[in-house]
């Protein structure tokens, strides 16, 4: 469940050793937290995304999460975790590139090959 691993990450980005720190943080009930982590509730739109902005996890990812979570379907949960595949996917391509530009113009060897990478980026 995503719900686990948001609420893990969260707690370990605030060195937190208890989940009613978390519950405090975002105003429920200890016991609520107890019930999203076993699945008979689940985290809102707005409570995924004060805890992924504060784990440093990205926002979208923890919104496709939650709502695949929710889902009761498989085969509606699995398309869910699929576009949050892709999401990733495409944000680690985007910073592999600006990496290689980034690498490049710090020693500029063809000036070609780095505007052709940068054409390619925008």
């Amino acid at each position: 469940m995503y719900a686990n691993y948001l609420l893990d990450s969260y707690k370990k980005a605030q060195n937190y050793i208890q989940d009613k720190q978390i519950a405090a943080d975002l105003k429920v009930t200890q016991s609520r937290i107890c019930e999203m982590r076993q699945g008979k509730r689940y985290i809102s739109d707005k409570e995924a995304v004060f805890l992924a902005e504060n784990a440093n996890i990205d926002p979208q990812e923890a919104l496709l999460g939650v709502h695949a979570d929710r889902q009761e379907n498989p085969k509606i949960k699995l398309m869910w975790q699929e576009i949050a595949k892709k999401l990733k996917g495409q944000n680690y391509q985007v910073y592999s590139a600006a990496l290689a530009v980034l690498t490049y113009s710090l020693y500029p060897h063809n000036d070609d090959f780095i505007q052709c990478a940068l054409c390619t980026l925008c």
